[in-house]
């Protein structure tokens, strides 16, 4: 039988404070740097210290003695207050021997650091190959012996399926059990899972689920006016259609990916509404489109990415219009689709923005390099990209409900994180979600070989350069590992190893299957490995036999991306755990960071400067690629705030209707 309170607690959620203004942010930037202070570092350490001296007091306990142990200290943490707080370190060695027994793995000391951060509500940032997912695990383990669900998020579902299972002897050692989600599971499989202590899932799932139990609730969401309504009409929970029990306690690995690169990404509950009007109109659009031309009849913005019509091109367009029937006449109206699908021509490029799959155009994630099959863009752009491709036209889709996943984590009343790259979100991350980062030090130090950047004057010069690079790392039988920033990308260099007769393994959005498969074995002798940003994040990359001694795994970047922590997850795929390796960018002054960023008769000076090989040139263009990321973060921060801003005025203007935001 269900409790009022545990019923009350199944759609429970915290209501976000308001991103503070003015003074009141210069204050509380204060608080985050405070709160990322080296002392609290350091007082980290020394309670992972003292959990070592506490576990040598039970290493020889027996298995019956040690699980008495944790029964125990479970239920004191579960009554929480002050003994609660007293009994923590006690309890984290009792699940560090736990976890030796169960998975024959002692956690490290700043495995232990790890777990205290993501305990204390803290974003862990601990470099690739340091133990993140039993780190996780331990934490896990305390946040779920106070009884609440607690959610632990991740990328992608072979990583929520890997870890739930791996660690199922751990937690069920520990009186706690764990349940996944996968897009294949059905409602009542959801269920189930989320009934468990800890659910492992993706973000895009269990935001899904929050939204699905949110339509089955209507104007009963707000969990007291529930609990009301079943005091008042009881029926079993079972009837109401809901998978979740409340969000309480989340922890989110890769965790700037989701917390940042993905933040304003609304994720949209649709369906699919017959409209032959759109259809009809997205056609004749591109028709009128093809005979115009970039420069003569518009301009091309590449840093807004916007188009606008030169008087040239609205001459030719009331050309164009003149035998079409009256809609056609009206100049907003058309001048607005044509130019969407000039944008679509543009701007979405296939084996960048997205790629043909089964006669079917599927978004590719800028940031993972994954295939996004179930998203569409909106207002008919996707239609227009479709036309495009000359393809049939899928019917456009009606939002029946949203949200971001930056409102959505901020819902959580306990929230941590953890992954490789984060110091350079830091203040992002306290003024939006209240997470302090802590960078958490390797175990053992890191022996990587970062070369300093090679620009080249064009893409061209820059293949060519990598393919010599790859050629002679490959000819001692170095592994290396290539990072491109686009399908279209990872296509060309791996037909310019074809040409050189090279046997390598490519993985992008198309050729994604065995992804952690290809990833495991890209430390391999000789093994060369293409792959865009996806990299297999989660699956550690092992040294074959010999590797080392011949410096380890060499990873190359064949162009820089607008978020420098993109960067850094690339080339922290090597020199995991004290292992040798090296790291190198391979770019071009006509890569589209630049293009983008920088203005073009700057653009044009340094390619003169790097294509004569001035004196200080390398140095010139470094600078500039540098500038352009700043910007581009920059753009990306602000339109992040902007989201969370206007999130804040929807939920503060709904308060009024007596509807609430979701």
């Amino acid at each position: 039988m269900t409790t009022p309170t545990e019923f009350y607690r199944r759609t429970d959620y915290r209501s976000p404070a308001s991103l503070p203004k003015g003074v009141d942010a210069w204050a509380n930037r204060w608080i985050g740097a405070y709160r990322r202070r080296g002392g609290a570092l350091n007082q980290l350490r020394q309670r992972a210290t003292e959990t070592e001296v506490l576990w040598g007091q039970i290493q020889d306990f027996t298995d019956h003695q040690l699980r008495v142990r944790i029964l125990e200290q479970r239920e004191i943490i579960r009554r929480g207050g002050r003994a609660a707080e007293s009994s923590l370190l006690p309890a984290l060695a009792a699940i560090r021997e736990a976890a030796h027994r169960q998975l024959g793995l002692m956690a490290f000391p700043e495995q232990l650091m790890g777990a205290l951060a993501l305990h204390g509500g803290c974003l862990a940032e601990m470099a690739t190959g340091e133990g993140k997912t039993l780190t996780a695990g331990i934490a896990a383990v305390l946040m779920a012996w106070n009884g609440r669900p607690c959610h632990v998020v991740t990328v992608n579902d072979y990583l929520v399926e890997r870890d739930a299972q791996w660690l199922g002897p751990l937690y069920r050692f520990c009186g706690i059990h764990a349940g996944f989600v996968t897009a294949q599971h059905s409602p009542e499989e959801r269920r189930q899972a989320y009934a468990c202590d800890i659910t492992y899932t993706t973000s895009k799932e269990v935001v899904a689920d929050f939204l699905r139990d949110s339509l089955k609730l209507g104007q009963l969401r707000n969990p007291t006016r529930r609990l009301v309504q079943q005091l008042l009409h009881p029926r079993p929970e079972a009837q109401d259609g809901l998978v979740m029990r409340g969000l309480h306690s989340a922890i989110i690995d890769e965790a700037d990916s989701i917390l940042i690169d993905e933040a304003v990404t609304p994720l949209i509950i649709s369906a699919p509404r017959a409209n032959d009007s759109l259809k009809e109109v997205v056609h004749i659009a591109e028709s009128i489109a093809q005979p115009l031309e970039a420069s003569t009849h518009y301009s091309v913005n590449l840093r807004h990415r916007e188009i606008e019509l030169t008087p040239a091109g609205n001459a030719r367009l009331d050309e164009l219009c003149a035998p079409l029937p009256g809609f056609w006449k009206a100049p907003e109206r058309r001048t607005e689709l044509i130019r969407q699908a000039l944008v679509a021509r543009e701007f979405y490029l296939p084996g960048r923005q997205y790629v043909v799959v089964d006669g079917k155009v599927v978004i590719v994630d800028e940031f993972t390099g994954r295939q996004m099959a179930q998203r569409t863009w909106r207002q008919g752009l996707h239609q227009a990209v479709e036309a495009k491709e000359g393809l049939k036209l899928s019917d456009p889709s009606e939002t029946i409900a949203r949200i971001s996943f930056q409102r959505y984590f901020r819902f959580y009343h306990r929230l941590a994180g953890m992954t490789g790259t984060a110091r350079e979100a830091a203040p992002e991350l306290w003024q939006t979600y209240g997470l302090p980062v802590l960078t958490i030090p390797p175990h053992l130090p890191n022996r990587r070989i970062q070369h300093p950047d090679l620009i080249l004057p064009t893409a061209e010069a820059r293949w060519a350069a990598v393919v010599d690079e790859v050629k002679a790392v490959h000819a001692r039988r170095q592994p290396v590992l290539i990072g491109t920033r686009s399908v279209a990308a990872s296509e060309r260099l791996a037909e310019l190893l074809e040409n050189e007769g090279m046997s390598f393994q490519l993985l992008n959005a198309i050729r994604h299957h065995e992804e952690a498969t290809v990833v495991a074995m890209a430390g391999e002798a000789g093994r060369i490995t293409i792959a865009t940003n996806m990299a297999g994040r989660g699956t550690d990359i092992r040294l074959g036999q010999g590797v080392a001694a011949q410096g380890g795994l060499h990873v190359i970047a064949t162009e820089r991306h607008e978020s420098g922590r993109v960067d850094r997850q690339l080339f922290g795929r090597n020199a995991r755990q004290g292992d040798p390796g090296s790291a190198h960018a391979i770019l071009s002054v006509e890569d589209e960071l630049l293009k983008r960023h920088i203005p073009v008769p700057v653009q044009q000076q340094i390619q003169r400067a790097v294509e004569n090989k001035l004196p200080g040139s390398q140095r010139l263009a470094t600078a500039a690629m540098r500038i352009a990321q700043g910007i581009a973060q920059r753009k990306a921060e602000a339109l992040r705030t902007n989201v969370a801003k206007v999130d804040t005025w929807i939920e503060e203007s709904l308060s009024f209707t007596g509807r609430e935001a979701g």
